[in-house]
């Protein structure tokens, strides 16, 4: 139920994005699969499979606040940093809660391929709802 509901929230993120005026490029075939298939999976297996990883394994790692880890936090934390070298300020901090939501799925599952299904789809949606507008 709970990986339905987020899977809702995506929506909800693309029309928020959408509304905001979301002006990227629609990018050609090959980038958008990278984009849409490639990066999130490497992403998720780097940011959620091994840091935060590693980051359970430490006693503080483990804190919960409101059934998010510190390891979790850590991490979404990491990932909205490194999304300013290539978005504006705004977009970056967009990608906040997807990352908390992505590290959530990963706590509770024990393993990353929620989280990589979580991210392909919200990629899937930022990137493809533009060429439905068309």
């Amino acid at each position: 139920m709970r990986f339905w509901l987020a899977l809702l929230a995506g929506v909800v993120f693309w029309l928020v994005l959408l509304g905001l005026g979301s002006t990227h490029a629609v990018p050609v075939w090959s980038a958008l699969l990278s984009l849409v298939l490639m990066q999130p999976v490497i992403e998720e297996l780097l940011f959620r499979g091994l840091l935060q990883g590693q980051l359970l394994q430490l006693a503080w790692g483990r804190w919960q606040w409101g059934g998010f880890t510190t390891a979790n936090l850590a991490v979404s934390v990491v990932f909205v940093a490194l999304h300013f070298m290539s978005h504006p300020p705004l977009w970056a901090l967009g990608v906040l809660f997807p990352s908390l939501l992505f590290g959530y799925f990963r706590d509770r599952h024990h393993c990353v391929y929620p989280s990589i299904a979580l991210h392909v789809f919200y990629n899937a949606g930022f990137f493809l709802l533009p060429l439905i507008q068309m």
